[in-house]
This record gives structure tokens, sequence and C-alpha cells, in this order.
């Protein structure tokens, strides 16, 4: 039996690998549970699993779990020093790296400090400090499992082949609910807008970086990182169908994609269970209703988010952990209604432009820059 802490119990992702763990409930064991504020569903989390320990963002809401959850024996903590302990408690096998944002980084290290091996979800992690985390990661002996659907597609496409015949990564992506919108439209675009995504569901912060596109610049430097490859080897293709969830070419000219209907549950089945394959009653996707697949370049006019993370990731050093916090500040932002939605790229692009590189960051100097470039934003936001 595997056990799990899960970080980001309470999203999309989160729910989704809780009811892989209820379908299977002899083969995994939750052990920690780790959210934000959402105290009411990890309650009801806690009182159906169980675990040994259960995490929230700061006192206020530990106070109010303890409450909820009285009579139960599960420990509560609160905070970084609760989310690094969830990370790396001692009875856990892996991680599932669930959290939004920048958050997760930290307590990612420290799981994998803890010789955890990580189902890993959070994309920024390796965004921020991609060159620090796969090299403690292999120091460590500890297995990342992407649990993207893209980079799970990838994964699966390359077992069994050898890394040296890869020639590109094909990158899918919906296009997101403006792919077909013009773009003189776009300064009318609100957030209720941005967040109804056509094909996934998601939390809000992914939707908005979807409708951005910034989701897929944030995937590419991923990749980047998981697979060691140049991101002059990486490709985005809009695939509105969202039934090939990302390809694979080699050098012979052989292209290996992966298919499935668009649920999440797919590729967190694999990353929980791999190198085997669970039964989870996902069904196969109806090419016949489908009649055909599409794909097209995205416009980077209209979506330039995908050429700043391009950028940032063939700068690399501090720059894509500039570029992520940058966006996180301008999402939030555009959340609340202080900007408008095109004014989030400007925001990045504006961050970016201020900032001095660091070629070879230690972890301290990314947590510096992250900080920095949130100023920063939220001035150019200010006004």
């Amino acid at each position: 039996m595997k056990s799990l802490s899960i970080l980001g119990s309470t999203g999309s992702i989160g729910k989704n690998t809780l009811k892989i763990v209820e379908m299977f409930g002899d083969k995994f064991r939750i052990r920690a549970l780790a959210a934000k504020n959402n105290v009411l569903l990890l309650a009801q989390q806690i009182k159906i699993f169980m675990p040994d320990i259960a995490v929230v963002f700061d006192e206020q809401s530990a106070v109010e779990l303890k409450s909820i959850t009285s009579g139960t024996d599960v420990k509560i903590l609160y905070g970084n020093e609760g989310y690094k302990a969830a990370a790396s408690w001692d009875q856990v096998d892996m991680v599932v790296a669930a959290m939004v944002g920048s958050a997760g980084l930290l307590p990612v290290l420290a799981a994998i400090d803890a010789g955890k091996d990580i189902a890993l979800a959070n994309k920024e992690t390796l965004v921020m400090a991609g060159d620090i985390v796969m090299k403690k990661a292999r120091e460590k002996g500890v297995k990342i499992l992407p649990i993207d659907s893209e980079h799970s597609a990838i994964f699966q496409c390359l077992s069994g082949q050898r890394r040296q015949d890869m020639d590109k990564i094909m990158l899918t992506a919906s296009g997101g609910p403006f792919f077909n919108l013009a773009a003189s439209r776009f300064d009318k675009i609100k957030p209720e807008d941005a967040t109804n995504h056509p094909v996934w569901q998601m939390g809000e912060k992914i939707s908005i970086d979807s409708a951005t596109m910034m989701n897929k610049g944030l995937e590419v430097i991923e990749a980047k990182h998981l697979f060691e490859v140049s991101v002059d080897n990486i490709e985005v293709l809009i695939h509105p169908q969202s039934i090939v969830h990302s390809m694979v070419s080699f050098k012979d000219g052989t292209v290996i994609a992966q298919m499935g209907i668009p649920d999440m549950k797919g590729a967190i089945a694999y990353a929980l269970s791999y190198p085997k394959r669970l039964s989870i009653g996902q069904a196969v996707p109806d090419f016949n209703s489908i009649g055909s697949l599409e794909f097209k370049k995205p416009d980077t006019e209209k979506f330039p988010c995908i050429d700043l993370a391009f950028y940032a990731g063939k700068t690399g050093g501090t720059l894509p952990a500039v570029m992520n916090a940058a966006n996180e500040i301008a999402v939030e932002a555009f959340l609340n209604r202080k900007i408008s939605f095109i004014y989030i790229p400007e925001v990045i692009r504006k961050t970016m432009e201020k900032h001095f590189v660091i070629a070879n960051p230690m972890l301290s100097d990314i947590l510096d820059a992250d900080f920095w470039a949130r100023n920063i934003a939220a001035e150019l936001i200010s006004g």
C-alpha cells in the first residue's frame, strides 16, 4: 500500500486524486492533507480519509479546523512549516504536489530532501527553480512523475524510447475560451468570461492562465526541465478537441501521440500507480463522433504570454521566476477587477524588462527575484 500526502487537497487535482484513492482503498492510504483556507471541505476530507496531519494557511483557519474536527486524532498545523511537515511526513511514500502557484516550491523541495517521490501538478515549482529541483531529485534518487495531462502524455510517449532519438516535443493546448475571439474584443473580457473554460474544469488562477495561454508557456518551461530539452525543441499546437494530450517526434520522422478524453484522473492515476495502470473506468474517446482532430499554430500576437514564456525559458536564470511572479500578481489583479485582461501580459513584460537576470542562481536568489517581481508588478498595477 502506498502512503500519500496531498498538497492542495481541496483543489481540482486534489479532489480528483482523492476520488482515485477512494476507488482503490487497498492500494493507497492518505497520511497528510494540506489546503489553503477551504476549511469546510478539508474537514470533510479529514473525516473520510483520517490522515495523520492536516495543514492550512494561517492560524485562524487552523483554529477553525480544530474546532470542526474535534474528536479526531489528526494533527492540525498551519503556515510554511506546516506545509513542509506535510511534505516530509515520515510515513509518506509519495507527495502529490497540487498547490497553486509559487507556494508549491518549498514544500516540494522539503519532500525531495526527505526522499519522497513526487507526483507533480504544480508546474511553477519547475518554472521557478527547475535546475535546482531536478538536480536535487537526481541526488536523492527521487522520482518526479508528472500529473499535468500534457507532461504525462510526453512521459508516456517517451516510455521505452531512447531519449537521444527524440526530435521534438509537441505540447497541445485547447486554445482556451478566447481562441476564436477577435483581439479587438479582448478589452471587454471579464473574469467570469475567462474562468469559463470550454473543455477543462479548473481553479480560477489556472483558468485565467489558460485564457491568456500563459499556462502553456509555463508548461513549455516545465517540459524543458522534466525532459531535459531545449525550448527550441518544444512546439505549441492548438488542438481544440483536447483528445491528443501531447506528442513526441523522433529523428526518423515517427510521431507518437498520447490520447484520451479530457479528464485529469487518467494522468493522476498513472502517476500514482506507475509503472502500472489502474482500471479507473475512464471512457475511450468516441472517435466516430469526434470525426476529425485539428491542429493549429497559436496566434502569439493575440496571446503574447506564449512568447514571453519562450523568452524566459531560453534566458533561464532568475527570469522564469520573475515572469511567474508577475503573472501571479497580474492574474490576481484581473480577478479582483483592478486591471483589464489585456494588461496581464503588459505587467509581465514590463516586470521582466526591469529585471537584471542572475544566470546561475541559488535558491535564495530565486526567492529574492520572486519577491522583487511581485513588488514591481504591484507598483505597475497601482500605477
